[in-house]
């Protein structure tokens, strides 16, 4: 579970990141599921966008994410969504502590 102090980090990490996946009007499919698995492997910090033909609301979409892939959300904003998922072998963003 992220702190407040980490959420905030880590949303002005993403606030320079790129669009990299889109969940369209068929969902969270396996095939999103494991693009969205290997994005976060390789940088551990993505962003993604809910169409609006999407069935599911950036919220419903970013539970179903964190639930199969074991992932913290960050943020939802709108369309957008944010998640985070340390690389446990190499990880790239060193978090702050708690105090």
């Amino acid at each position: 579970m992220l702190t407040s102090k980490q959420r905030a980090f880590l949303r002005g990490l993403a606030n320079t990141l790129p669009v990299t996946q889109q969940i369209g009007k068929e969902g969270v499919t396996e095939a999103v599921i494991r693009q969205v698995e290997q994005e976060l492997q390789a940088k551990e910090l993505m962003k993604l966008k809910v169409l609006v033909s999407s069935l599911l609301t950036p919220r419903q979409a970013s539970d179903r994410l964190c639930q199969a892939l074991d992932a913290q959300p960050v943020q939802c904003i709108g369309n957008k969504l944010v998640l985070y998922k340390s690389n446990p072998k190499k990880p790239e963003i060193v978090l702050p502590k708690e105090r």
